[in-house]
């Protein structure tokens, strides 16, 4: 009686998600380069208050860990890693037109590539069913040997090889649901079969890769889904797409573990896109996946990417955690669109839709 009572007492005290965080994401700031840059800390300082507001719940907070170099080294050359290490310590600059390295931001790029890692580590460990990283600077841009579009180091695509590396995970599911193509992710993965990647995001903008014809390459052809949404879509497009097309593939697929490169930046607010959707679409978003990685029996993690209205971010945030740990069942309601059905006809060769 005693030992059962222990039991019901552990889950009830268990937490429904774990929330990863450090402030060395708050050092790296592209406006030390570039004033107007719109990739701040205030980003992280504005969804930190919106939940300490709504008091976390089901929720418990841990440090994200610095990743080791050999961690990023996965998916990232040495050069790579190497090169991004020493422009920190000498100052740092301009990668490229939109991409900014300061003093701190190596520091910030590997608590952020760490509490990727440390997120999947715990959830594969079933220390609880869900994850969230609130980290930064993002990832899902940079490529195995490039830094860009804001991007230094691919956390999630990191923390993916490590769960097939060194945790004996088989099969990966990624979903990227930013409003800019995840082409770093794609090009980590494009010739294997062993991890499903599906983006939506806007078609014609930065940057500039995602078309529906690339499914990958070799082994992986299939494996890549890009859903490009045309400028102006809303949740019924992006709602569409994730229940006909990206839910059916990732059921056949079997992934052990399921994880969310989760830009908010096709927000109707967001300043760097012209997608539609509400605080409820990511919401909604968030119970589909959530409702899939149930069916699986996987854990699912999420990894911040976009998001560049800080007022919005927040509450997509926020909403989107209230999801995960809720018990509102997903709705079943969103109708095939022609973004929709030309997708279905041309994934539906490799899944069955």
């Amino acid at each position: 009686m005693h030992a059962e009572a222990t039991t019901a007492e552990a889950q009830r005290s268990a937490p429904a998600g774990l929330y990863f965080h450090h402030p060395a994401c708050l050092e790296h700031d592209g406006r030390l380069h570039m004033p107007g840059h719109p990739d701040t800390p205030e980003r992280l300082r504005a969804i930190e208050r919106a939940l300490d507001e709504w008091g976390w719940p089901g929720w418990e907070r841990r440090a994200a860990p610095r990743a080791q170099e050999r961690h990023l080294e996965l998916i990232h050359g040495a050069r790579h890693v190497r090169q991004i290490r020493e422009f920190a310590r000498a100052g740092g600059g301009a990668i490229d037109p939109d991409t900014f390295v300061g003093e701190s931001s190596y520091r910030a790029a590997l608590h952020a590539a760490g509490g990727a890692c440390e997120m999947v580590r715990v959830l594969m460990a079933g220390e609880a069913p869900l994850g969230f990283c609130g980290v930064r600077p993002s990832g899902h841009h940079a490529e195995p040997d490039r830094a860009m579009g804001f991007c230094l180091f691919n956390n999630v695509a990191v923390a993916t090889e490590l769960a097939i590396r060194e945790l004996g995970v088989a099969r990966v599911f990624i979903l990227d649901w930013d409003v800019h193509h995840g082409n770093g992710t794609a090009e980590a993965f494009r010739w294997r079969s062993d991890v499903l990647f599906a983006s939506i995001h806007q078609a014609g903008i930065y940057p500039g890769s995602g078309s529906l014809s690339d499914v990958g390459s070799g082994p992986g052809r299939g494996c890549t889904i890009n859903l490009p949404v045309p400028a102006g879509s809303g949740e019924e497009e992006w709602l569409s797409l994730v229940e006909h097309v990206v839910l059916p593939a990732a059921s056949a697929f079997g992934p052990e573990l399921v994880l969310v490169s989760a830009g908010f930046d096709a927000h109707r607010a967001d300043p760097l896109a012209d997608c539609l959707l509400e605080v409820g679409s990511f919401a909604e978003m968030a119970r589909q996946v959530r409702r899939l990685a149930a069916e699986l029996g996987a854990p699912l993690g999420l990894v911040l990417e976009g998001g560049y209205e800080p007022a919005a971010l927040a509450s997509c945030v926020r909403e989107t955690l209230t999801a995960l740990a809720g018990g509102e069942p997903a709705r079943s309601a969103a109708p095939e669109t022609a973004t929709s059905a030309s997708a279905v006809a041309q994934i539906g060769q490799y899944w069955p839709m």
